[in-house]
């Protein structure tokens, strides 16, 4: 049976019409010919931290184990911020160390972090301004190609972690946010089936869900069940509370984004 080919999975915000993405592919591929590289998403808004920081969250778990994520969201290439390696959940992680890795360092108990720091592994010419192409992804070909973390350099006991919203009681309401809005204009909150179910039994109550002037009566099985003119509600496939227009987007009718306040009443 052949040996299965080492998976890369790239997560950016440089979009796919300039040659980022490829010049950061023709790296690793020049390290390693035999890597598989897989784009997760090259569409996160610009400089946007958390966003990819839950898209990464939300997507990790199902990669089989051994997979190398290099993630670069990174508005603070060219300073004095860390590049990073975390193993966590049978994973790699790549990238830079202004809180991208939050959610799996607070997930994963276990999680090592090691700073990128030794130039062997480095491309010669590195700039100051392309940090994905000059450290991340030579650092990810090499991991591929079985090179151990601990070569990279020094463990890291501080990685920068960002400020996570999540749910609090006031009295009987739960108030979550919008954590992410997705290509369809859905709102997914922070607040998950775990904490409705919670509400439910502290409450006895069904969940009537507010979210700006709007008040949405319990939730719905699916999309289906949505209303078109006002917002509905579900439990979407990653187990988090999301409010929706059937077949529209609700971000854009009303005007709703990430922070936006939700509350369980």
């Amino acid at each position: 049976m052949p040996e299965a080919r080492p998976l890369i999975a790239l997560l950016t915000d440089f979009g796919e019409r300039d040659s980022f993405v490829a010049s950061m592919k023709g790296v690793i591929l020049s390290i390693n010919s035999s890597a598989l590289l897989v784009d997760l998403s090259h569409q996160i808004t610009s400089h946007q931290i958390q966003e990819a920081g839950y898209f990464l969250k939300s997507c990790y778990r199902y990669f089989p184990a051994g997979t190398i994520f290099v993630a670069v969201v990174d508005p603070g290439v060219g300073t004095e911020r860390r590049a990073l390696l975390v193993s966590a959940a049978g994973c790699l992680f790549v990238g830079p160390d202004n809180g991208l890795f939050t959610e799996i360092l607070e997930q994963e108990v276990g999680a090592k972090v090691w700073q990128i720091k030794n130039p062997q592994y480095r491309l010669e010419t590195a700039g100051s301004t392309f940090d994905g192409r000059d450290v991340f992804a030579p650092a990810a070909a090499w991991l591929s190609k079985g090179v151990p973390p601990s070569f990279f350099g020094p463990t890291v006991d501080d990685p920068i972690q960002r400020s996570v919203a999540i749910p609090v009681w006031h009295e009987d309401v739960l108030i979550g946010k919008i954590a992410s809005v997705d290509r369809f204009g859905n709102l997914i909150s922070n607040i998950t089936a775990r904490q409705i179910r919670e509400f439910r039994a502290v409450t006895g109550q069904p969940v009537e869900i507010q979210i700006g002037t709007y008040i949405i009566n319990d939730l719905v099985g699916s999309y289906s069940q949505g209303h078109r003119q006002s917002p509905s509600a579900l439990i979407n496939s990653g187990g988090n509370l999301e409010i929706f227009l059937q077949e529209d987007s609700a971000a854009r009718r009303f005007q709703f984004g990430v922070g936006e306040e939700v509350r369980l009443c």
